[in-house]
């Protein structure tokens, strides 16, 4: 007889994660169960519901108590274990990744949410998947053309994966900012044509003398209003910046008449919830579409992931990885191996 253990990473107190095990769901109807191989963590969104940050989701009142437990995680890897009525396009066995998981053995999720893995494409990989979808969609907005100038702001997991995106959508040239040595080296690694400190006073001469001018398209990955700021700088008459790092916080002092109005800049709001649902359109892609698109690239070899996962570790060490990431600083790009919770399942 088969375990109906369901080993979770939750959030169970501000700053704290810990190993529960919550009941195997059942998929319902149009509902397909997973059993995790890899899950990602997304560092800054992670975070900010880990230590309890009270500007979580775009209707969150900050006014409100942060609430625990917290369950969080949101794109994976794994095998269909199970299939609810109506489901057509996957089946027991079959490879996939998916979109608002959490950080579990198994998810049962809508089959909207769940995207088939080609064969040629690993689980590591394809764990990424929905979290790319994101600076996809910030690229899209923009109505990026290949031949572009786009410039990184933030070199997190996000940031990361814009650079790899833009330079395989023929953006040229591409520029990474961020105030981390180790981050410039990584993006340069990554395909970045140039990396500059953000925070260095030459920084807007810099990204101008690299691009020609200012940088066409302007990826925001910080949410800080000084990364912003200066971006604002570095982006040329009439370019466009899409804010995908959340902006929780509402202190920023922006000089919008001139670095906005009177140059023509085009500000986008870029959080991936802004997407249409159910059909794409040019610069409008669905959540679904961009995924399948990133698959295909994989799958291609357009865009590779090898070597990006700095860290992999059992599920069991999630609590120690989670104080790390409480703590602040740079983090790395890190995921969790569900193998061996799947094997001690199938023993018992």
């Amino acid at each position: 007889m088969k375990s109906t253990s369901n080993p979770a990473i939750v959030f169970t107190a501000p700053g704290v994660a810990e190993v529960l095990d919550l009941p195997k769901p059942e998929p319902g109807p149009g509902q397909v169960r997973i059993r995790s191989v890899r899950s990602c963590i997304s560092s800054g969104t992670e975070r900010a519901n880990l230590v309890g940050d009270p500007m979580i989701g775009t209707n969150k009142n900050p006014d409100d108590p942060a609430v625990f437990p917290r369950h969080l995680g949101y794109s994976l890897s794994g095998v269909v274990e199970a299939v609810g009525d109506d489901v057509k396009s996957v089946k027991p066995g079959d490879r996939v990744c998916a979109s608002w998981t959490k950080h579990m053995l198994y998810n049962a999720v809508a089959e909207r949410q769940v995207y088939a893995v080609p064969e040629n494409v690993p689980f590591e990989a394809a764990a990424w998947t929905h979290i790319a979808t994101f600076p996809m969609a910030a690229l899209r907005k923009c109505r990026f053309e290949f031949g572009e100038s786009v410039l990184v702001m933030g070199q997190g997991v996000l940031g990361q994966l814009a650079v790899i995106l833009a330079r395989a959508a023929g953006a040229a040239p591409v520029v990474a900012a961020d105030p981390v040595p180790a981050k410039r080296e990584r993006a340069l690694a990554l395909g970045a044509d140039f990396a500059f400190d953000p925070s260095a006073p030459d920084f807007a001469k810099c990204v101008k003398d690299a691009t020609g001018g200012g940088a066409r398209v302007v990826v925001e990955v910080t949410g800080v209003d000084r990364a912003l700021d200066n971006a604002l700088d570095a982006t040329a008459w009439r370019g466009r910046v899409a804010l995908l790092g959340c902006t929780r916080h509402s202190s920023f002092a922006i000089d919008y008449y001139r670095k906005v109005h009177g140059r023509g800049v085009t500000l986008v709001g870029a959080h991936t919830m802004a997407r249409p649902k159910q059909e794409s359109s040019e610069g409008w892609w669905t959540e679904r579409d961009d995924a399948q698109a990133f698959l295909r690239m994989l799958s291609l070899g357009r865009v590779s992931l090898a070597g990006f996962t700095d860290e992999v570790h059992p599920f069991s060490e999630g609590p120690a990885v989670y104080s790390r990431l409480a703590s602040g600083g740079a983090f790395p790009t890190v995921q969790f191996d569900w193998n061996a919770a799947a094997e001690q399942s199938n023993r018992i």
